[in-house]
């Protein structure tokens, strides 16, 4: 127990510490988000602050390499790649096919360690579900990132989930990657939350996602059956899946990309209903907290229980989105 704390420790100190310095690299260099009409902030943002998340992770991960396994390496590799593409999106602007070829890189490099889903199905359907899974999650995980400390806030939530589960079943791989996260979202967060005084920009959105992502598919569960607990994950991150659902449905409703931009995420909605801005964010906390017990529930559950709760579950977030929309 005492090297996660450890971990959790170092990451988030060192992300505390480096976030203010990063902040001042990026205004000198002109890594900032300029003010638009879609945007919330009336005044030029610095970008770069994922790099900061990245830096407090990857050190807590570095000093106990040595203790962790060969795999460990390969997760923060393939994530420093898409983090890497990110941090080129932030400076100059990708297309999104230049910003998926990221993501692809980045499982190319996980399969060459065998990470990936290991259900009862035909190896390239594994692998497929994989590659889908991480570029989903880690879109996800970007596009929830428009309001002032949500998507670092709801991926702590998802961290210290992932944590629980892991320690729980004696994954250490799973658990020092997750201590990491949680102790470098911790640490920005305190920079992030309204008035935010940076923001973490694709390249630390991309990051978060996808070594969530990973940590996501990485869970065990032997005391269960896969045929229930391949619903943990997915419950984990309810939250970002839930909110990019609504987007989708509701920009291709309308006739618009579903990668565009706009104010229209479940955040801004609540906003328009009469919350502050953080209020907002700290309902949807707790709506990732929710997602988060039933995952654990789920990880216990009989295969009638497991689908029973998610088929409850899936009828209230359509109901949600149903009525979201509706009221918009």
């Amino acid at each position: 127990m005492g090297i996660f704390l450890s971990i959790f420790l170092i990451a988030l100190v060192v992300t505390g510490f480096s976030t203010p310095w990063v902040r001042k690299f990026a205004l000198w260099f002109g890594f900032v988000d300029a003010p638009a009409a879609r945007k919330l902030h009336s005044t030029p943002m610095p970008l770069l602050g994922g790099v900061a998340i990245i830096l407090g992770a990857l050190l807590a991960v570095l000093i106990f390499s040595r203790q962790l396994p060969r795999s460990v390496m390969a997760v923060m590799l393939a994530s420093g790649m898409v983090a890497l593409v990110g941090l080129w999106d932030d400076r100059r602007g990708l297309p999104a096919w230049a910003k998926l070829g990221g993501q692809i890189a980045g499982f190319a490099i996980l399969t060459l360690f065998d990470i990936r889903v290991q259900l009862p199905l035909p190896e390239w359907l594994n692998y497929a579900i994989t590659l889908v899974w991480l570029i989903g999650i880690s879109n996800a995980v970007n596009f929830l990132d428009n309001m002032d400390g949500l998507s670092v806030g709801v991926s702590s939530v998802a961290a210290a989930f992932i944590l629980l589960m892991g320690l729980q079943n004696d994954q250490f791989l799973v658990s020092a990657l997750a201590a990491a996260v949680l102790g470098a979202c911790l640490g920005f967060l305190r920079y992030n939350f309204k008035p935010a005084q940076i923001f973490m920009g694709d390249v630390g959105a991309l990051f978060l996602g996808f070594l969530l992502a990973i940590l996501g598919l990485q869970l065990r569960f032997p005391a269960n059956k896969n045929i229930v607990t391949w619903m943990v994950p997915v419950f984990i991150l309810g939250m970002p899946i839930f909110d990019t659902t609504l987007v989708t449905i509701s920009r291709l409703r309308r006739g618009v990309s579903p990668n565009t931009a706009g104010k229209d995420h479940t955040s801004h909605r609540l906003v328009a209903m009469g919350f502050s801005q953080r209020e907002a964010v700290l309902i949807l906390y707790l709506m990732a907290g929710a997602f988060g017990l039933i995952a654990l529930f789920v990880t216990e559950a009989t295969v009638a229980e497991g689908y029973g709760i998610a088929v409850v579950v899936t009828a209230v977030a359509l109901y949600a989105v149903w009525r979201l929309e509706k009221w918009r």
